[in-house]
Parts: C-alpha cells; structure tokens; sequence
C-alpha cells in the first residue's frame, strides 16, 4: 500500500512538474505573440511527438521524453551580416564558421518572403529580453504562488516565544548527548544547581512578553536577546493564564552552538527554556522574506554547482550518502514528493512540504534560467540587454545603429553548454533513481 501511494504522489508531482514547464514556455510565448513573433511549435517534452494539433500558425504538442519543453520561433538566430566591402572574411571557411553558417540557414528555413518583421533577431531589444524573461518569471510567478500559498494559507512550524519546557540543569553543548545523540538526564549534583528559568519561577506554557524592556514578537528575537545577556540580570514579562507577570532573570554564561554554524561552539547567555514550536501564519512580508532568502541560497548553491556534481557523481557511482542540500533532477523530485505524501506526518503537514518542494523546485528552474549563457533564457537575456546597451551608446555619442547582437558567434560555446547540460541531466537522472535524495 505504501509503495503504491509513493507512486502515486510521485506521478501526482511529476504531473505538477511538467505543468510548471508548460507554464514556463507559456510565458515565453504569450509575449512573442505579443510582439509579433511568428511561433510554429509549442511543445512540452521532447523527442517524438506524442500527441498535438494546430490552432492558428502554431502546433501544439506533447512529446514522449517529459523531461523539459520549448517554443520555435522563426529567426532566432539572424543572417550573417555583409562586411563593408563585400567580401568573405579569412575566417568564413574555418570549422567553427561552417557550424556557424549552417546554423544560420537552418534558423532561417522557416523565414518566408513576408516574414521580415516577425523574425525574432529584428525584434526591439526590450521586446527579445521580455520574450526570453517571461519563462523563467512565470517559474518564479509558480514559486511566489506556493510560498504564498505555504506561508500566508497553511502556515509554517516556528519557534514562538511561548515555553515548552523548563530545564532542570545548565549542560553544556558538548556535554548534552549521549553516544547514540539522545539528550542525556541532568545528575542530582546538575539538577541541585539549577537554570535561571527554574530559579524564577517560569513554567511551560508562559509567554515571553518583554524582555530587558523590549517587547518580544518572536523566539528568534528572544533567542538573540538572551544570548546577549550573559551574566546580566534582566527584567522581563511574562504571561500566565491571561495574567501578565514580571519576573527578574539572572541569565548565566553557557557553551551553546553557534546559530550560524552548528558545528562552532560559543559562551552565550544561557536561560534554560525550550520554545513552543506551533504552526504559525505569515503575510506578505514573510512571503517577500522567504524569496529573498532563497535567491540568496540559490546564488550560493549555484557557485558551488560544479563540486555538488562531483559528489552526485560518487553518490551514482561509489555509493556516498546523497547530499540533501544537493542538485536534484525531475526524476528524484517526483520520487521525493511521492515519499512527503506515504510519510507518517499528519496531512497538513505533508501538504505543507509538497507545497514547499514545489516551490523550491519553480524557484530553482527560475533562477538556473536566468544564468547568463546559451542556450539558456538568460544568454539571449544578457544578449538583448548587450544590444540595448550598445545601441544607447551608439545614439549618445550620435553614432550609426550597431544593430542587433549576433548571438550566432555564440553556437560553439552554446553547443559545449548543451552538451554539459545534457550530461548533467543524465547524471541526476541515473543518481536519482541509484541512491535518491531521501524525505527523512
């Protein structure tokens, strides 16, 4: 029963997945119809054709390898521009010219005699940038709607300032576990000195209202405030079945783990209380926060994508653990959401985290877009934001048009990002289904 409810979860996701990539070329080509573009082809997947048919100039298709999608726009990849004189550069016979110019006939075949202004290179360089931009913002549009969705509707599990527990003893971080990672008992001797939250009196369920006269709006807040407090005896509010109560603490000095990297240990203020951990809405703002953090994360990830693949790498092919902050592809996607719905968690919270594992996953193909290279979106992005630049310095210094950037000089790197993109995606493929990411 279980592995037929993982399938399904992982069909279910993976249905969701492949609606995120229509979704992404949809915006792609709702502007180059917009703009004028003549668009023959709109297909999700690749490979041969499953199934399609014709509305207007435009075919539209599903393909039988479900793994991406695209749009064909006609002239892509513009015409080779004449030299002044006329004449065939030196360069024109080598191989990288042929590749090029071959390229170039073949964008070209579908260009007909009253095609001239629905050619994607003689767009304006804003209309090309807003053509190849709507993809990955209709990816990052996804993300926003699930995050919104995930934070503002079922809420999110956070710390809040209300008391869980009460410890009995100070135990150092080093010192809190035993061998197996369970949290050891305090000893008479430990618990005969006891914390300053027991000393004063305070009790599961209390509230923290103010602290040092500062007015508590969450637990990372007082988490902070008591880390800064050591030695210090401070003032703070309570409340208690509806009563507010104040209190004096007398935060001592203890050895915590450093909230930034847990591996690091650091003398903090020390109270000996444990946090509430509830379900807790947000709004806007919180939705605003979560996206900004994540572009941070994903910046960060992205710098490290070539050591993540090696470790993919040995986890397909020398069985080390997969990392769980690591790439992941469609395939190991799926699979995990299909595990976030056979998992024991109660419902709500399994839909919380297929709700966030598809907006992680809409954030991330957003952002990987929008990397400055061909053959993906932000390599014509870079390029039409070249050509803008070009031709506004061009009308500045009362120069002749430069006219449109040829993207096509571009085609050997292009091909050599295709072929890493391919490899990579083969990869995630083969470790996602050898030694997959895991929901734990």
């Amino acid at each position: 029963m279980e592995t037929l409810i993982v399938l399904g979860g992982a069909l279910l996701f993976f249905v969701l997945l492949m609606g995120s990539i229509a979704f992404h070329e949809l915006g792609h080509l709702s502007f180059a119809k917009l703009f004028g573009v003549r668009t023959t082809q709109y297909m999700v997947g690749f490979g041969p054709t499953m199934k399609s048919w014709r509305r207007g100039e435009t075919e539209y298709g599903i393909k039988w390898i479900p793994l991406g999608g695209y749009i064909r726009m006609i002239g892509m990849l513009p015409p080779r521009k004449s030299d002044p004189e006329g004449m065939i550069r030196s360069s024109s016979t080598g191989r990288f010219q042929m590749l090029i110019d071959s390229a170039r006939e073949g964008a070209l075949e579908e260009v007909g005699p009253g095609d001239a202004d629905r050619v994607f290179y003689a767009k304006k360089w804003w209309q090309k940038l807003l053509v190849m931009f709507a993809g990955p913002a209709a990816n990052l549009l996804l993300a926003v709607v699930f995050f919104a969705v995930l934070i503002m509707g079922l809420g999110t599990m956070q710390s809040t300032p209300t008391i869980s527990t009460v410890s009995k003893c100070t135990i150092a971080a080093k010192e809190a576990y035993l061998a197996d990672g369970s949290l050891r008992e305090c000893t008479a001797e430990e618990t005969a000195r006891s914390t300053p939250a027991a000393k004063a009196g305070l009790q599961p369920g209390d509230t923290f209202i103010s602290f040092g006269g500062q007015r508590i709006e969450d637990y990372p807040q007082l988490q902070q405030l008591i880390r800064k407090s050591a030695n210090k005896t401070v003032p703070a509010v309570v409340e208690r079945d509806g009563r507010q109560i104040p209190v004096s603490l007398d935060v001592t000095a203890n050895q915590m783990q450093d909230l930034k990297d847990s591996d690091k240990v650091v003398t903090v203020g020390f109270l000996g209380i444990s946090p509430l951990v509830d379900r807790v809405q947000g709004g806007p703002g919180d939705v605003a926060a979560q996206m900004g953090e994540m572009t941070t994360r994903t910046l960060e990830a992205f710098t490290h994508l070539p050591q993540k693949m090696v470790g993919v790498w040995h986890a397909a092919f020398s069985g080390e653990e997969r990392d769980p902050e690591g790439p992941i592809g469609v395939v190991g996607a799926s699979r995990l959401g299909g595990e976030i719905l056979a998992s024991e968690n109660p419902g709500i919270a399994k839909l919380s985290w297929f709700v966030a594992l598809l907006a992680s996953i809409n954030f991330a193909v957003g952002m990987f877009n929008l990397i400055p290279l061909l053959p993906l979106d932000g390599g014509h992005i870079a390029g039409a934001l070249w050509e803008g630049l070009k031709r506004g310095v061009a009308r500045l210094l009362r120069r002749p048009d430069p006219g449109y950037v040829d993207v096509a000089k571009l085609l050997p790197l292009t091909y050599a990002m295709s072929i890493i993109l391919l490899v990579m995606g083969a990869l995630l493929v083969y470790a996602d289904l050898i030694n997959p990411v895991r929901f734990t």
